[in-house]
């Protein structure tokens, strides 16, 4: 994806700064679905750090981090594939990616499959 030719601005809660990779992969799946016009799901959370070749990465603390996102109420999350082994809660559903190119395909199927429904309902 190009995205010399747009403005991307990113806005983390409360102004804080973020000085650990893990969002990364959260960051690149907001930009992603914005131009593929695919919103995320509301119930996903996404983590993992981005290499420079677009590999992701796993972070630190997986296991503790799908634990508490279960907690406060999601229901799924995307995280590295090296990670898939992290013990997750009951009915947590957990995707995992290797690289950046897996991410944008699967938002960018989202957001086709999203114009095509539309595009049925228009026709009836």
């Amino acid at each position: 994806m190009r995205l010399g030719g747009h403005d991307v601005y990113l806005n983390v809660a409360g102004g804080m700064r973020i000085q650990e990779p893990a969002g990364d992969l959260a960051a690149a799946a907001a930009l992603v679905s914005s131009l593929a016009n695919a919103p995320l799901p509301a119930d996903a959370v996404y983590f993992g750090e981005v290499s420079l070749s677009g590999a992701v990465r796993p972070v630190a603390q997986s296991a503790a981090r799908l634990k508490e996102a279960a907690k406060l109420g999601f229901t799924s999350a995307v995280i590295p594939e090296a990670a898939r082994g992290e013990p997750g809660e009951p009915g947590f559903k957990v995707i995992d990616v290797a690289s950046l190119a897996n991410l944008v395909a699967d938002i960018a199927a989202r957001g086709k499959a999203r114009m095509a429904a539309k595009a049925g309902g228009q026709n009836r």
